[in-house]
Parts: structure tokens; sequence; C-alpha cells
């Protein structure tokens, strides 16, 4: 998951902090590929570490915070990390301990609550207020999820505590590394409001530059901007959802999701590819047969996982969960393009892409709310239309019309699957 540091508003005074009301938690466990690492590698411990391929080919999968301190990133070419931080030491992947502790650490989460909903490998929400009574307050639980994580795993967690989502999201984030923080449903508009813009969630970099041209540089500054001038700027969805994030306003539940449930599809490239338009059409190609896989499913899902593997098979993904289920082949599009674009590539050489949908409901256990000026003939109704032709004359018979010029020459077969 990707990250910006923002220093932790201070609080006026020392009492401890209120959680009451507060039982939505967000765990966070603390550069894990990297500590998931070391636990072999103990004298490693408190120096700069890379994980990922030792190539000069091969990319950073994770990094401890002693290297990003230097500027390492994930997803960063391993000759660029090196250069920035040549006293690193280079750690390869252990894919299978990974899966290991994430199903441990899942295993906890569940002993303290069935309303659990992962996010990735290594960070989930939970809705404690059935625990409290057995528990302890919101906070005492909080301490105990990572009092148990770091005695049965040897590894950290950050833990946010609040009242909902997106605040126990910014909340861990902000008590990075091995932190716990408590945003009390009382002070949750002073908290937000002495942040910069880009704390908020969903702001990327080219929203954020926007935001900037207009002159809004902290969270109050979009709280106190009338929603016209955001839609106008940033559009109709964009605008309203950061004003409404912005007064700490999300009604969204914990939603339980089964991991291991999802729908997507893969593509293996026959040789290394470093065309960026090129992965964009794949993007696009996979996005549309996953939506439509979804649909035929008679689901929706909320959350969208890009995955890339580069020319030394150092594989990583990157997950965004939508406000709002769906399974319209537009939005998933977005979505996947917007993650793969945040990981800055830069002309890196892939052999395969993926997209995939997580985080899966019945349609109609969860209906899609239709926008205030969508028309009533829209993308939805332009996908059914779609599928209805596919169906008659068979897969491919109408695609997108971008699809239509630079079909790829020389490509396996895609792959996909429910699972």
């Amino acid at each position: 998951m990707s990250r910006r540091q923002f220093a932790v508003p201070e609080r006026p005074d020392d009492h401890q902090p209120d959680d009451d009301g507060c039982s939505i938690l967000h765990v966070d466990m603390d550069a894990f590929y990297a500590s998931a690492s070391l636990l072999s590698r103990p004298e490693l411990k408190g120096t700069p570490v890379i994980i990922g391929g030792g190539g000069n080919r091969g990319v950073v999968l994770s990094a401890t915070y002693e290297a990003r301190a230097f500027g390492v990133a994930s997803a960063m070419p391993m000759a660029r990390a090196r250069r920035l931080c040549p006293q690193a030491a280079v750690v390869a992947p252990d894919y299978a301990r990974y899966e290991r502790i994430s199903h441990a650490v899942m295993a906890v989460f569940a002993s303290v609550t069935p309303i659990v909903e992962p996010l990735s490998i290594d960070e989930a929400f939970l809705d404690v207020s059935g625990s409290r009574r057995r528990l302890g307050t919101p906070r005492q639980i909080a301490q105990q999820i990572r009092d148990t994580i770091a005695d049965e795993q040897g590894i950290t967690c950050s833990v946010g505590v609040a009242s909902t989502k997106f605040i126990a999201k910014l909340a861990s984030g902000l008590a990075k590394p091995d932190g716990l923080l408590v945003v009390p449903e009382t002070e949750v508009v002073g908290f937000l409001h002495q942040l910069p813009v880009g704390a908020l969630w969903g702001v990327g970099e080219r929203t954020e530059e926007a935001l900037q041209r207009l002159g809004l540089r902290t969270v109050a500054d979009i709280a106190h901007t009338p929603v016209d001038t955001l839609r106008r700027a940033l559009g109709d969805n964009i605008g309203p959802a950061l004003h409404e994030l912005a007064w700490g306003r999300d009604t969204r539940m914990v939603v339980p999701t089964r991991r291991e449930r999802s729908i997507g599809a893969d593509e293996t490239f026959s040789y290394d590819v470093d065309d960026p338009a090129y992965i964009h059409r794949e993007l696009l190609k996979l996005s549309d047969r996953t939506a439509a896989r979804v649909r035929a499913a008679g689901m929706v899902g909320r959350t969208i996982t890009v995955k890339v593997r580069f020319s030394d098979f150092t594989t990583i993904t990157r997950s965004r969960t939508l406000r709002d289920p769906t399974d319209v082949s537009r939005d998933i599009f977005a979505t996947a393009l917007s993650l793969f674009d945040g990981l800055g590539l830069q002309r890196a050489r892939l052999r395969l892409v993926g997209v995939r949908m997580t985080g899966l409901l019945d349609s109609d256990q969860a209906p899609i709310q239709g926008l205030l000026d969508e028309p009533a003939h829209g993308w939805r109704d332009a996908d059914r239309a779609v599928d209805r032709a596919s169906a008659r004359f068979g897969a491919g018979a109408v695609g997108p019309a971008s699809l239509v010029q630079g079909e790829r020459s020389a490509t396996a077969p895609m792959r996909g699957d429910i699972s």
C-alpha cells in the first residue's frame, strides 16, 4: 500500500483519548514483507534492507524503514534502489512465509470479531462493537491485537481506532511504525482539518496538484470550499466525495469478506513488454473481461487489485476499495489504470499483468446506487447490451473501440478464473 507520511496532530494535553463510539479498527502490518523476511535474518534488524530480486533488472518488493529513509520504495528498479542506498542488504522474497504469517494474523483478527474485512495480505478493517463486553474498550482490544501479533509472529503492526473506516485507516498510517492512534469521535473534524489535502483517501498526485492549483492546501480548505466548486474542478464523483471526507463523513460499514473469493483475468506475455500504452490497452481488456465475469456471476464487488509480474518473476499487487460496489467495466478499468500508473514503473519490463475483483456480494444484496446526474441509459446498460451481444455472437464480438487497433500479436492465451 502506498503511503505518504504526515505529522500526527498534537493533542492539547496528555489525557487518554476517549474511545467511546470508536468501534472500527484498521490494522496494518509495518513493512510486512521486510519484517517477515528478517525473522530468519535477525542480524539485519535496524539496518537498511531491500526485499527483491538480486539482479539489476529486478524490482523492489519492500524495504525496511531504514532503507526507505534513503528514498527506496516498492516497485522501484533494483538498480536505482542500490544507487540510493548502496549499503543496504538485498534479501530474496519468501512468499510462502508471507502467506503463512498472513493466515496467522487473519486468525488473530477472527478471534477478536467475526466482522473482519481484509484489504490485502497484511491489513484489514475490524468492527469490534460486539467484542467490547468480552475484551474491553476499543483501545484495549487494539493493544491486545498488537501484543498478540508481536508475541506470536515476531512482527509489529500499527492500528487506527476511530468511528469510521476512513478515519481509522488514516490513523493507522499516521501511527506508523509500531503505533496505536485513537481519534475520538468528538475530535474528528479538528483532527482532519490540520492535515494536508494529500492525507485524504483517494487524493493521488494528480488530484493533489489540481487542489493546489485551486489554492487548497489543507483538509480545512476543502471542507470550506463550496461543493459546486469542487465538482467543477474535480468531477461529479471526486469533488463531492472529498467534501464529505473533509468533514469526516463516511457511512460505509465493515463488510466481512472471504479473501479467497475473487474474479479476475491475467495476461502473460510471450515476450517482456515495456510500453505503457500497450499495458494500458491490456488493462482495459482485462478489466472488461473481469467485469463481464462479475456480471455473469450475478455479483458486484468493491475491491479492485492490479497484479504486475516483472521480467525477473518478482510479483507485486496494488488494491483499492471503492466507496460503493460496482460491476461496471468503466469503473473497474479507471481504478485499475490509476493503480498501475501509481506504480510509476517508467518503462519497466513486464511479463504479466492482471486485474482482479474481491469483496464480492450478490447483486441483489447490494443494489448499486445511481448518480443524481446519471442518464437514464448509462454505462451499466451499455455493459449489459455488450453481454447480450457476446452471448449471441460470441465473446469479443463487441468491445471497447480503443482495442480494435493495436491488437496484441504474440501473447499467450488469456487466463481468467473464479476462486
